[in-house]
């Protein structure tokens, strides 16, 4: 097992795993020993130190670059002229990035909403510009920050892993947000609010040239599946479920496939 890392990373970076599968004579590391490589050549884990580990770094920010896996083989003495003189096979895999959930308000719903997200394996962020509900956040795995949203929004960094839930105290502070984000690149943007408040934010946003209806009805409003979420919990879970949704999108089958699959097996001999 890897440490846990106490401090926040970027979820923006990409990382390579690499892990000793083999060892002959005499290594610092036997089979097993594990160590992450981030893009910025930080490291978590080690797989033994000195030359080799240096080596080892250098080919994962290779293969990072690359994206592909690759087996390599080190005869330690002849190649990083270590005295223990044995061989070391390690295997280095870029890692998938997990999706990054953005959250503006840190209040009932959005502290609920990061501790439902965490455990549905996504990178959290929380930003509130109310110092007193981003320190009620307390898990070191979530990214809480106090910041004034207008400067909180432009440290985001949108591309097809980034999904965001507008969810702060106030209704023009929510739009401002929506604005902002419409034409940034991102897997979701969901908004919190009434069917009053959305209406008219729609006409709003039409109007002033934001955005046509066919870019606002990408937008999840109001957030979450309708369950009949009414609690900070029920709410949070509609909108994680409504998350697991859009990141499975590909893999969802329709009702009509589903339907199509159980006929087949009633056909079956």
């Amino acid at each position: 097992m890897l440490p846990n890392s106490q401090q926040y990373r970027n979820p923006k970076l990409k990382s390579a795993l690499c892990i000793v599968v083999d060892t002959r004579g005499s290594t610092p590391r036997k089979a097993g020993a594990k160590m992450r490589v981030f893009e910025n050549g930080e490291i978590e884990g080690t797989i033994g130190g000195g030359s080799l580990e240096k080596k080892v770094i250098e080919d994962a920010l290779a293969q990072i670059k690359i994206g592909s896996p690759r087996l390599f083989e080190h005869q330690l003495l002849q190649q990083h002229n270590m005295c223990c003189g044995g061989m070391v096979k390690i295997y280095i895999e870029p890692e998938a990035q997990k999706c990054h959930l953005i959250i503006f308000g840190a209040g009932h719903v959005g502290q609920e909403l990061a501790q439902q997200a965490l455990r549905a394996d996504f990178d959290v962020s929380v930003y509130d510009d109310r110092g007193e509900y981003i320190q009620q956040i307390t898990d070191n795995k979530i990214n809480a920050q106090c910041l004034d949203f207008t400067d909180a929004v432009k440290q985001i960094p949108f591309d097809e892993n980034v999904y965001i839930a507008i969810l702060t105290y106030r209704h023009d502070i929510d739009r401002s947000l929506l604005r902002y984000c419409l034409p940034k690149p991102k897997a979701y943007l969901g908004f919190i609010g009434s069917q009053r408040k959305i209406l008219v934010t729609r006409k709003m946003m039409m109007q002033e040239g934001v955005a046509t209806e066919e870019d606002l009805d990408k937008v999840d409003m109001p957030i979450g599946l309708n369950i009949g979420a009414e609690t900070p919990f029920e709410l949070a879970v509609s909108i994680v479920a409504k998350l697991i949704e859009v990141k499975h999108a590909g893999n969802v089958k329709t009702i009509n496939q589903i339907k199509d699959i159980e006929q087949c097996i009633k056909e079956q001999p």
